[in-house]
C-alpha cells in the first residue's frame, strides 16, 4: 500500500454488555489487516482497558476525546510512504459508561444507549468525512428499545441519521452474496409486496456486486411463496409483483432471472450459477447464508451516502467475557470495508 491514500474506518464496538469489545480488540491484534487503513475505534476507554485485560490484549494507544482531534491530532487520509507509518490506531473515547455501571453478559438500558451513541459518533464522522466507511459490532435491539428510543436495527438507523429513504441488507460472503427486499418486519407485512420495492433492491444489489467487482452481476429473484407460487396456485405475487420488476430489471440491461423457489435457487447459486440472489424477506436471506458460513458472514447497508459494513452475528451475552468470541466476522467486515473504500476513491462514486 505504499504511496497510496489509505482509508479512514471507524469502528463501534457494540454493546460493552457483548462480544463487541472483545472481538473488535481480537480484530485489531491482526498487524496485517490493521496496515490496511487508518482506524478509528469508537466506545468507551475504560471498557476497552477491562476487556483487554480479560483477553490479553490492548486497547488502542493512542486516544481522544472529541471527534475534532482526530483531524488535529492524527492522520485522516495522510499519504503513506514508509510501511512503518501504516497500522494508525485510534480510539475515540466517548465516555458514556464505566464498567462498575453493568455486568456482562446482561442485559442492560445504559450499554444500549452507550452502544446507539457510538453508531451516531461513527455515523456522523462519515458523513461529515472524517471517515470513510464504518464497521460495527453487535448491539442489542432489546437493550437499546430499554432507553425509549424507537429502533429496528443499524441498517434503519443509519439510514434515519443520513436521511436515506431507500436502504437494504446485503450479507456477503466467500459462498454467496444475498439482497433483501425486506428486513426487520413482521413475516406478516413482509408479504405486502410491491413491484417498485423489488425492482430497487435488485438494482442496489446490482450497483453493489459492480463496485465489488462484478461487472455484470447475475442475479437471481426468489419467490414470496411455496415453489414461487407454481404459477398462481399458491398465492399470486411472484406472478404479480415480483416477475413484473424483474422484466423491469432485465430491460434495464441487467442479467435478472426469476421468481425461483427459495429451496431450490440458493443451492444452484452456490454451485456457480448466479452472483447475487434477492430475498423476499429477512429469514427466507438469513438463514442460508448462516447455514453456509456463520463465522465469515457479514452485513453492507446499501442505499446509503456512506459505507457501513457490520458483523452479521449478535451480542453473544452466553459468552460474553469469556474469551471465546470468533473475531472472523468483524475481520471480514473491516476487509470489505477496505475495499469498499478504496473502489470508491478509484470511481468517485455516490452512495453504496
Amino acid at each position: 500500500m505504499q504511496n497510496e491514500t489509505l482509508p479512514t474506518i471507524a469502528i463501534t464496538t457494540g454493546d460493552p454488555a457483548g462480544i463487541g469489545p472483545e472481538v473488535v480488540l481480537k480484530a485489531l491484534a491482526d498487524r496485517e489487516l490493521i496496515n490496511t487503513a487508518c482506524w478509528v475505534v469508537i466506545g468507551d476507554a475504560a471498557i476497552l482497558d477491562m476487556v483487554g485485560k480479560q483477553i490479553c490484549l490492548k486497547s488502542p494507544d493512542r486516544t481522544v476525546q472529541d471527534s475534532a482531534q482526530i483531524s488535529a491530532q492524527w492522520f485522516c487520509g495522510k499519504t503513506v510512504q514508509q510501511p512503518t507509518e501504516i497500522a494508525q490506531v485510534c480510539l475515540l473515547d466517548l465516555r458514556q459508561l464505566e464498567p462498575s455501571q453493568f455486568t456482562v453478559g446482561k442485559l442492560n438500558a445504559a450499554c444500549g444507549r452507550a452502544a446507539l451513541e457510538y453508531v451516531r459518533t461513527a455515523t456522523q464522522l462519515c458523513l461529515d468525512g472524517q471517515a470513510d466507511a464504518m464497521v460495527t459490532a453487535p448491539l442489542n435491539k432489546e437493550a437499546v428499545s430499554l432507553t425509549g428510543q424507537s429502533f429496528t436495527g443499524h441498517t434503519e438507523f443509519i439510514a434515519e441519521l443520513a436521511a436515506a429513504p431507500e436502504s437494504r441488507m446485503l450479507l456477503v460472503n466467500d459462498h454467496l452474496r444475498v439482497i433483501h427486499v425486506s428486513t426487520h418486519r413482521s413475516l406478516r407485512s413482509a408479504c405486502e409486496l410491491d413491484t417498485p420495492s423489488i425492482l430497487r433492491t435488485i438494482q442496489l444489489g446490482n450497483n453493489a456486486l459492480q463496485s465489488l467487482g462484478f461487472n455484470q452481476p447475475r442475479i437471481a429473484v426468489c419467490g414470496l411463496n411455496p415453489h414461487a407460487g407454481e404459477n398462481g396456485l399458491f398465492g399470486r405475487e411472484d406472478l404479480e409483483l415480483i416477475a413484473p420488476a424483474i422484466q423491469s430489471a432485465q430491460n434495464m440491461g441487467m442479467i435478472c432471472e426469476g421468481p425461483f423457489p427459495a429451496d431450490t435457487i440458493f443451492i444452484k447459486a452456490v454451485r456457480g450459477a448466479y452472483d447475487l440472489v434477492v430475498a423476499m424477506y429477512h429469514d427466507q436471506g438469513h438463514v442460508p447464508m448462516k447455514l453456509l458460513d456463520f463465522e465469515n458472514t457479514i452485513n453492507v447497508s446499501l442505499g446509503l451516502p456512506i459505507i457501513r459494513t457490520s458483523v452479521d452475528h449478535g451480542t453473544a451475552f452466553d459468552i460474553a467475557g469469556k474469551n471465546q468470541a470468533d473475531p472472523s466476522s468483524m475481520k471480514a467486515a473491516m476487509k470489505l470495508a477496505v475495499t469498499m473504500s478504496l473502489n470508491r476513491h478509484k470511481s468517485g462514486s455516490g452512495s453504496v
